[in-house]
């Protein structure tokens, strides 16, 4: 963790933005008094996203067949043939 005040975080905001976006986390003062924190961005929950899209797609097809009562297994098994 690096600390910096808060005239030179003004004068390089740009340069400890990058740093905090590459993982450091960064404090910044006022008069030795912790005011802010730039730290880098959470990451996405990659897994969770993805269960969470699959539930709504299943609740989307919830109720509805594929017609002439044919069952996503039978169409499996007729594609093996």
């Amino acid at each position: 963790m690096t600390t910096v005040g808060i005239f030179e975080a003004k004068n390089r905001l740009s340069e400890l933005v990058e740093r905090a976006a590459r993982g450091e986390e960064i404090v910044i003062t006022r008069r030795g008094e912790q005011v802010a924190r730039l730290m880098p961005p959470r990451a996405p929950d990659a897994p969770g996203q993805a269960r969470a899209l699959a539930a709504r797609i299943r609740k989307s097809r919830a109720g509805q067949g594929l017609g002439g009562g044919v069952s996503i297994r039978d169409m499996i098994e007729e594609g093996r043939r």
